[in-house]
């Protein structure tokens, strides 16, 4: 495993000196066994299960188990996965968040107490650690070469990280309305678009904002609880924000929303990634740990859902047994026409 010191000596100080020496933040409970498992998905699914879409699946906050995976599945089957440790050596738990898998088999991940690069044949060819008090939850490529990192810290910190060379060639900080206690929900998915600019997800500051090259801030949406923020190719932002889905356009007018409400037959909880595929279906995951804190309540609920623009769920995935692919934060469809090293490549 390639560890990046020369990036993390620097990065601890510029940044690192300013966080309250209180250790890393968010303890979380012991792993606890799922028993006497509840349904909430409908008796039959519509779609193909797994057969639907090669994909690549990751999960936060699977406190059931001893390590937390990535999975990718083809042809129904799981073809490939990939472990790390439900907790790291600190006993803070490591969260699956941002994944994409690159155009040459690659797959860039983060893991709250840092963020990876793997190969197919599971060699760690690039690694960071997230120092003490701080955590990853975004990371995107940018070619095959670079990527772009969010450090939750205080201040947190943009960083385009040369990952050939371990340069950090770009750094900007990002406003965070709270500046002390634990940075855990400040950010999640802050993605460069087409354009060059930079659209975050202010989880904790309830705000969906884009910046400009320099970290200049050049366009804001008020929402609760945003986890994702892309910007479409029609110029629209399509965030998803705990128990909603918006497509806004730049005036901040609604264009097109989902929620429960849209399809009562199902039980539906917090959604994360959400992305736009080319037949203009929306993909989004159902994250279920925020919405049903006991794990023997997770199989049985919906982890991905497909809605068609009509608001009508063309597939709903419910995958807790053989395999039991655990509860679902980012999605990656591998059957999408894209170069995903590409921002904006993926987003239709």
């Amino acid at each position: 495993m390639k560890f990046m010191k020369s990036l993390i000596s620097l990065f601890v100080a510029s940044t690192f000196a300013l966080l309250p020496g209180n250790g890393r933040a968010q303890t979380n409970p012991p792993l606890v066994a799922a028993t006497n498992a509840v349904s909430y998905a409908s008796a039959v699914l519509p779609g193909k299960g797994l057969a639907q879409h090669p994909f690549l699946l990751t999960g936060e906050a699977d406190s059931r188990n001893k390590e937390q995976t990535l999975y990718v599945v083809r042809a129904g089957k799981v073809a490939w996965s990939y472990t790390v440790p439900s907790y790291d050596t600190n006993h803070v738990m490591e969260e699956l968040g941002d994944a994409t898998m690159l155009s040459n088999g690659n797959i860039v991940f983060c893991r709250k107490v840092g963020a990876s690069e793997v190969t197919p044949d599971k060699k760690i060819i690039w690694n960071i650690e997230s120092p003490k008090g701080a955590e990853i939850h975004s990371i995107q490529p940018i070619g095959l070469d670079h990527v772009l990192v969010t450090v939750n810290a205080h201040p947190p910190k943009l960083m385009l990280i040369n990952t050939k060379t371990g340069a950090m060639e770009k750094e900007l900080t990002l406003p965070a309305a709270r500046t002390n206690g634990s940075p855990h929900l400040q950010f999640r998915r802050v993605h460069q678009t087409a354009a060059g600019t930079y659209l975050a997800a202010h989880l904790l500051d309830n705000k969906v904002s884009e910046y400009d090259a320099d970290g200049k801030g050049i366009w804001t949406y008020a929402v609760n609880g945003p986890w994702s923020a892309t910007r479409l190719k029609n110029g629209n932002t399509l965030i998803a924000a705990n128990r909603k889905i918006l497509e806004v356009n730049h005036d901040g007018n609604v264009v097109w929303d989902f929620s429960p409400t849209n399809a009562p037959d199902y039980r539906m909880f917090i959604f994360q990634e959400v992305s736009r595929l080319a037949n203009g279906n929306t993909v989004v995951c159902s994250w279920c740990p925020g919405g049903i804190r006991s794990p023997t309540n997770w199989p049985g609920s919906v982890q991905v859902l497909e809605i068609s623009p009509e608001k009508k769920i063309v597939w709903a995935l419910s995958q807790w047994k053989d395999p039991d692919l655990g509860p679902a934060s980012s999605i990656q469809l591998l059957d999408e026409p894209s170069l995903p090293e590409n921002p904006g490549d993926q987003q239709r």
